[in-house]
Order: C-alpha cells, then sequence, then structure tokens
C-alpha cells in the first residue's frame, strides 16, 4: 500500500510517454535518490533503451498526423509497459501486491494513453503544426514533472495525476466532434489513396 502512490503516478505517466518513466525512475535510482526503484530499471542497457526510444517519441510525437500513428502503435505499449513498472515497484515477485500493482499500473495507463491518443486527433484537426508541438512539449514536462514529484512526495503527485485524468476525460468528451471529424478525414484519405492506387494500377498501356 505504501508504494501504491507511485504505481498510480507511474501508470498515468506511462500512458504518456512510458520511456520517459522508465528513464527517469533508472536514472532516480541509480543516483540513489530512493530506494523504490528495482534494480532491473537501473540497468545501463534499460537505460540506454529508454533514452534512444523517449528521443524517438519526443520527435514523432511533435509531427502531425504522424503523432496519432505513433499513438496507435503505443496503444498496447503503453498500458503493458505501465503494468511491468508498477508491479516492478511493488516487488516481491508473484505475489499479490505485484499483481493488484500492475493492475493499478496498466488500467491508469490505458486511461491516459487514450486521453492524449484522444486529444492529438483533436489537436490534429488544426491545419498548423504549433499546436502539435506545444501540446506535445507540455505533456513531455508535465511527465517530467510529475514523476519527479512523485519520488519525493509520491501522494500528492497521485492526488495530481487523479485530477489531471479525471479533467483530460472530460475534455476529452468535450472534443468528442473534432475526434470523428478527424477519423473520418483520415478515413477519407485511406480511400483516396486506395482510389488513387486503383487507377494506377489499371492505366491502358500506351
Amino acid at each position: 500500500m505504501s508504494v501504491l502512490p507511485l504505481v498510480f503516478t507511474s501508470g498515468w505517466a506511462s500512458g504518456i510517454n512510458a520511456y520517459a518513466v522508465v528513464l527517469l525512475l533508472g536514472l532516480f535510482g541509480a543516483a540513489g535518490l530512493t530506494d523504490e526503484v528495482p534494480e532491473s530499471l537501473q540497468r545501463t542497457d534499460v537505460l540506454i533503451a529508454a533514452g534512444v526510444l523517449f528521443l524517438c517519441e519526443a520527435v514523432a510525437d511533435k509531427i502531425p498526423y504522424v503523432d496519432s500513428a505513433w499513438d496507435s502503435v503505443h496503444t498496447v505499449i503503453r498500458p503493458v509497459a505501465g503494468a511491468v513498472v508498477a508491479a516492478l515497484l511493488a516487488g516481491e515477485s508473484g505475489s499479490l501486491p505485484e499483481l493488484a500493482a500492475g493492475a493499478v499500473g496498466g488500467t491508469t495507463a490505458l486511461m491516459s494513453h487514450l486521453v492524449k491518443a484522444g486529444t492529438r486527433m483533436a489537436v490534429n484537426t488544426s491545419p498548423e503544426p504549433f499546436s502539435n508541438i506545444a501540446v506535445s512539449t507540455a505533456e513531455d514536462l508535465g511527465v517530467a514533472g510529475i514523476v519527479t514529484f512523485a519520488i519525493f512526495h509520491p501522494l500528492p503527485a497521485a492526488i495530481i495525476a487523479a485530477t489531471l485524468l479525471a479533467l483530460g476525460l472530460v475534455i476529452l468528451v468535450f472534443l468528442a466532434s473534432r475526434i470523428r471529424r478527424f477519423l473520418r478525414r483520415r478515413a477519407q484519405r485511406r480511400e483516396e489513396r486506395r482510389v488513387a492506387a486503383g487507377l494506377r494500377g489499371h492505366r491502358p498501356d500506351d
């Protein structure tokens, strides 16, 4: 139970940027700033992999439409990462607390991922790229700030994460019409590409 606030916060953050969570927790653990982070997250290979993937996400997440494609790929990755990190934080392999922590982390990560992906779809309805950059930067800074805060003040950080998650879900409801417009536009582009490819394939010989 003592690690539950950190588990919840890490799950929320994993739904937004799982690689940043692994990288930050690993660095904090390796620096000796906390005893909550297991050694498996502090390994050099894990930190390098998380760092490289974090840089990839930092770029992809700021490009219109590429960000939504990236989110689609991570619909499974982020909740799984949230569950794994939560289970590692709980420790005691195979124990009930570990399984419960994994469930909390995975569920929270899935919910925050849906908020992130849905919000990004709404942002992509605007023609300019600057809103994508602004939203992505705010997400990166938010994850870094709250995970850092959670290391030293886990309960207040969990309250902030829960509040942000609730606000995100409410905002997602209000953005539903823009999200539907984004999905229709994407489906139309796919159909146009399919028709264009079909026409090229049936072009008569000169």
